[in-house]
Order: structure tokens, then C-alpha cells, then sequence
């Protein structure tokens, strides 16, 4: 974990709750007042890279009458969308059969992205596919912009932060080589691991959907994993494995420290929601709306016509 304790990852990018609480209500915030200045939120890339905002809305009246009808969405419905997307982009990875480091780079690079933007400036379909694009390439894994298909802003001068990150995977990895050693004169024990670390990185592809990786190192995401993996097979006692790390790496650090945090990790995991297609129905026409006012008077246009 050396290379992670000098990182920017380290120093810029783990947080506590309250930073994140704080930053996605300033998005959400800035967000609501570019839909009363401008009549909408939409925020454009272009190709140099530079932001194209709405064109301002000269008449204070006709503005008033257009933020009536449009109304922005709530930080918790924004939370809802990005953790839809977010499960899409693992199921986009899926789908491409990339590996889980390249599909725990883009949720993160996904999770950095909307700490600084709002889901109504940028829409999160084309973050999403420009964060696993880019994650690709960061990870030396080739894949056409193409193939992804449309919405990839090919420069990245959109996602404008640090592009080495740490996933748990690698350190999941290393404590199952230690668990070796540690289980190495129960041979009965050493044959159930390999189950014992299929199923921790299945509980850290669930973890990287919640805000943890916001929150917490990579070593803690994968000691939790492992943990709560443990429950399930009972290879090993795992207080005493917890005993035995930090009487190696940190001799002063008590266990109960280090399972406060695990403990911390487990209830994010617990309460994590996967919402469905229906679930997103309505913040999605909101959306659509914030994004292009005009699809507003398109729908009730449609509507009336229908009546007719």
C-alpha cells in the first residue's frame, strides 16, 4: 500500500461524509440557480474542451414562468440516478468482459465526476461512458470509442481530476497470500480460500457502488469485503487475523479502530439500494426537462393533441 500513501488518490480524494454531504449540495445548488438564470441546466463539452452554458434568458418574466414549470431535481433523486448508472456501468463491463479494475476505475472516476457536477448539468448516460472509455485507456485496455458507442467526450476535459486510482481488488489479492501464511498448517482451511476470496470480490464489486471509496482506503474496502466473506465460509478467525496485520504494520493501532471503519463499510454495503428502469421514470423526465425546456412544451403539445 507504499504507492498508495504518497497518492493524490490519498491526499485529494478520500473524504468524510460531511465533504461529500457539502459537495453534492453545492452542485445541486449551483445547478438550481443556472434553471432560474437560464432556463435550463444543460452544460455542453466542446471540442477544445471548453463549457457551453445556456444562453441567458433576457426576459425576467418569461424566466419566472419556465422555472415554474420546471423543477429541478432533489439531491436525494440525484443520488437515485447516479446509483442507477452507476450499476449500469458495471453491467456495461460486464457486458465488454473487462476486468474489475478497469470496471472499479470508471466508478470512481464516475463518483469524482459528480462531486464537482450536478446529474443536471452533465447527463450521467454520457459521464458514464466517457469514465469506463477513459478507464480503459488508463488501464491499457483497449477498446474504440465506437464500440462503447455515442456521448464519449473523447479529449476528457471534462472529468478534470487524477486518473491513477486504487480499487480494493489488488490489495483483496494480497491479504488472501497472507491468509496463507497465516492458515498455512490447516491444509483443510487453505483449500476453502480460493471460495473465501471469490466471494469477497463479489461483496467489493457491491462496495464500489456505495460512497466507501469516497471514504475509506483501498486496504480497508478490501478488509471489510474479506470480512464480511469470512462470515459466509469461516476460514479463518478473523479477529485474530485483524490482531495478527496490525501487530506487524501497526503495532500501536488497536483492532477495535480498525473495526469501527469495517463496521462503517458493512452499513454502507447494507443499505445499499439498486434502483430499477420504473424507479427512474419520473427523476428522468425531470431531467429532461431541467436539460431541455423545450421537451416540456413538446410533451404537452402531445398531450393535448391526444385529448383531441
Amino acid at each position: 500500500m507504499a504507492d498508495f500513501l504518497t497518492s493524490t488518490h490519498r491526499s485529494k480524494w478520500i473524504f468524510v461524509p460531511q465533504d461529500l454531504k457539502e459537495k453534492y449540495k453545492a452542485a445541486n445548488h449551483r445547478a438550481k440557480q443556472m434553471l432560474e438564470k437560464y432556463g435550463a441546466t444543460r452544460v455542453d463539452v466542446d471540442l477544445d474542451g471548453s463549457l457551453a452554458y445556456p444562453e441567458l434568458q433576457n426576459d425576467a418574466k418569461d424566466n419566472a414562468e419556465k422555472h415554474s414549470r420546471t423543477k429541478p431535481l432533489k439531491t436525494d433523486e440525484e443520488q437515485l440516478l447516479r446509483a442507477f448508472y452507476e450499476f449500469k456501468i458495471q453491467d456495461v463491463c460486464d457486458a465488454f468482459k473487462f476486468p474489475r479494475k478497469i470496471q472499479a476505475t470508471a466508478l470512481i472516476y464516475f463518483k469524482r465526476f459528480y462531486l464537482q457536477w450536478s446529474v443536471m448539468e452533465h447527463h450521467p448516460k454520457d459521464i458514464m461512458l466517457t469514465c469506463i472509455y477513459t478507464a480503459c485507456k488508463a488501464e491499457e485496455n483497449h477498446v474504440s470509442a465506437e464500440e462503447l458507442g455515442k456521448g464519449i467526450d473523447q479529449d476528457h476535459h471534462s472529468l478534470g481530476f487524477d486518473l491513477i486510482v486504487y480499487s480494493p481488488y489488488r490489495s483483496i489479492d494480497g491479504f488472501i497470500n497472507d491468509m496463507e501464511d497465516f492458515i498455512y498448517s490447516n491444509n483443510g482451511q487453505l483449500q476453502h480460500l480460493q471460495d473465501l476470496h471469490e466471494t469477497a470480490k463479489m461483496v467489493a464489486d457491491k462496495t464500489m457502488r456505495t460512497e466507501a471509496p469516497l471514504l475509506f482506503s483501498p486496504g480497508q474496502l478490501a478488509l471489510a469485503a474479506l470480512r464480511r466473506s469470512n462470515e459466509e465460509h469461516q476460514v479463518v478467525d478473523f479477529e485474530r487475523y485483524l490482531d495478527n496485520i496490525l501487530s506487524r504494520q501497526h503495532p500501536a493501532r488497536p483492532v477495535s479502530e480498525l473495526t469501527i471503519y469495517l463496521n462503517a463499510i458493512d452499513q454502507l454495503v447494507n443499505k445499499l439500494v439498486t434502483p430499477t428502469a420504473a424507479d427512474m421514470k419520473h427523476i428522468d423526465r425531470k431531467l429532461k426537462y431541467c436539460r431541455d425546456p423545450g421537451s416540456h412544451e413538446k410533451s404537452k403539445k402531445r398531450k393535448h393533441r391526444s385529448k383531441d
